[in-house]
């Protein structure tokens, strides 16, 4: 147990927070031995893994457990399939490079998506057409009041749009400890509906792509517009992109003619919030030590020395501005401190 701790090295916007208590947990008797302990009942938790989903904007006055559990298992498996139990404090990039070296589908396209698998279920990660959800049997977590081991299947997660029940009815309940994943073998059919994909397969004269090539394809998209958060201080989509009524929409394309939508549920549209924040006038705009990326407006980052309440101020400024212009509120994807 170490106390006083900076958390800068653990959050990939690079900001400065203090945590009263740390300590780092490598397997699951640690966490039950810890949190046994009279003196951290009460006391507030914080469980982070890659640190890439949180702005802190002050110190954090209780524990913080950072989470290194580790290890991939194979639980059952076909010539079709494979059901996996994949530990939550592994790296995500990481599993994701094991199942297309394995010849696994099912996650290629959510490569290079910054955090750990216990994160994968708590957001419903997704990228390019792919979320998350599709692939997830059952998620292992402990219960912190009870410190009692329960499971849920995918189902009774209540997976939406970067949502579930972890991050509602179970947020700062639970601790998430391994995740199962179902994943594919054999026949691959790519997912490549999306633009950029496409173009960037035909850029390399792919016509059928194998898994690892649509991996290598959603990797190069990626790192051409998103900022190395060990180069500059980021946690990847600020915003979440908001979902309005059809209704909605249609008013808002007489006005502005180029506005890109994408389907969601019944009734409703996804539109860019990217695409808001640019022609909003946003995108590259610095204040500060903090600003909208040049490549990506959806991305706030850290230009070095920024505290966390001017990028929170930051955020919320962009949020008044979409409201106005738009008449759409944006939601932060990150966790706020």
């Amino acid at each position: 147990m170490r106390e006083n701790v900076s958390l800068k090295p653990f959050n990939t916007f690079g900001l400065e927070a203090g945590a009263k208590y740390f300590e780092e947990i490598n397997n699951e008797d640690e966490v039950l031995n810890l949190l046994h302990q009279e003196r951290f009942g009460a006391m507030p938790l914080l469980i982070l893994g890659g640190g890439s989903n949180v702005l802190f904007t002050q110190d954090f006055d209780g524990l913080v457990l950072l989470n290194r559990l580790k290890g991939i298992k194979i639980l059952n498996e076909t010539d079709s399939e494979i059901l996996l139990e994949v530990a939550s404090g592994e790296v995500w990039h990481d599993f994701v490079l094991h199942a297309v070296k394995n010849g696994w589908s099912g996650i290629e396209n959510l490569s290079l998506i910054p955090g750990t698998v216990g994160a994968a279920p708590m957001q419903n990660i997704g990228a390019y057409g792919v979320e998350v959800k599709n692939v997830i049997e059952q998620v292992r977590y402990l219960v912190l009041d009870t410190l009692q081991i329960e499971t849920l299947n995918a189902a009774a997660c209540e997976f939406g749009y970067r949502e579930s029940v972890f991050k509602h009815d179970l947020k700062g309940k639970v601790f998430i400890l391994s995740v199962q994943f179902r994943l594919s073998k054999g026949a691959f059919i790519p997912q490549i509906s999306y633009g950029a994909i496409q173009e960037t397969l035909a850029e390399k004269q792919i016509t059928n792509p194998s898994i690892q090539e649509v991996s290598e394809a959603v990797i190069a998209i990626r790192q051409s517009k998103l900022p190395d958060p060990a180069v500059l201080g980021n946690s990847g989509s600020f915003f979440k992109n908001p979902e309005i009524p059809e209704a909605q929409f249609n008013e808002l394309k007489k006005k502005f003619e180029t506005l890109p939508s994408y389907p969601t549920t019944p009734g409703f549209v996804k539109i860019p919030a990217g695409w808001l924040i640019e022609h909003a006038g946003w995108k590259g705009k610095r204040v500060g030590e903090t600003g909208s990326h040049a490549k990506q407006a959806l991305v706030l980052v850290n230009y070095g020395n920024a505290e966390g309440y001017e990028v929170k101020a930051l955020a919320f400024e962009i949020i008044a501005d979409i409201q106005a212009k738009f008449g759409i509120r944006l939601s932060p994807e990150v966790n706020i401190f």
